[in-house]
C-alpha cells in the first residue's frame, strides 16, 4: 500500500479588507465544490499566521498559499509562484519579535524553516487585489471574477503536488 502525499491548501489574508480576503474565499469555493481530493487538506487561516506555521510543521509534504499579492498587474490577474528554501531568509536574530497575526506568507516561511519544518515544495497561487486599503467585506468585482478559476489551479496544483512532493533538485531543507 503507497502513501499518498499530503497537500496543506491554506487561504490567507484578512477579509475584513476587501481583496485580502481572496485566499479564503478561495477555500470557501473549494469547500463549496465537495470532498477534497484524498490527501488535499483546505483549511482558511485568515490572519493567523503563526497557527498555519505550526499546522505545516505537522508534517505536509507540500504546501499551497493562496492570497492576494501585488504584483503590478491588473486586478483578477492570477500568478503561480514556488519559492524554495535558498528564496527564504530562515534567520531569526536574538530577540527579534515575531508578530503572530501580521505574518505574511514570507514571515510564515522564514519561522518554518528556522524551525526546520519546512514542508517539501510550496506553491504560492496569488490573484492582483484591487482594494486591500477600505476597510469592508466582499471582494472587488474583477478579483471575485477569478475565483472559479483560482479553484481550478489550486486543484491542479495539488495534483502535480502530490506527484511530486519534493523540493526541486531533491534538497530537503
Amino acid at each position: 500500500m503507497t502513501r499518498t502525499p499530503q497537500v496543506l491548501v491554506a487561504g490567507i489574508g484578512n477579509s475584513w479588507l476587501h481583496d485580502d480576503g481572496f485566499g479564503s474565499e478561495v477555500v470557501r469555493v473549494l469547500r463549496e465544490r465537495g470532498a477534497a481530493p484524498e490527501g488535499v487538506h483546505f483549511a482558511d487561516f485568515g490572519t493567523s499566521g503563526l497557527d498555519l506555521a505550526y499546522e505545516v510543521m505537522r508534517g505536509y509534504d507540500a504546501l499551497i498559499l493562496v492570497d492576494a499579492s501585488r504584483q503590478g498587474e491588473l486586478p483578477g490577474t492570477l500568478y503561480m509562484m514556488e519559492p524554495t528554501p535558498a528564496d527564504v531568509d530562515g534567520s531569526i536574530e536574538d530577540g527579534q519579535v515575531l508578530d503572530p497575526h501580521g505574518m505574511d506568507p514570507l514571515n510564515v516561511l522564514r519561522f518554518v524553516k528556522y524551525v526546520g519544518g519546512w514542508p517539501g515544495r510550496v506553491v504560492v497561487i496569488a490573484c492582483e487585489p484591487e482594494d486591500v486599503t477600505d476597510v469592508g467585506f466582499g471582494l472587488s468585482e474583477r478579483v471575485a471574477a477569478a475565483l472559479e478559476r483560482a479553484a481550478d489551479i489550486v486543484l491542479q496544483a495539488a495534483a502535480e503536488l502530490q506527484e511530486t512532493p519534493s523540493v526541486p533538485g531533491g534538497a530537503s531543507a
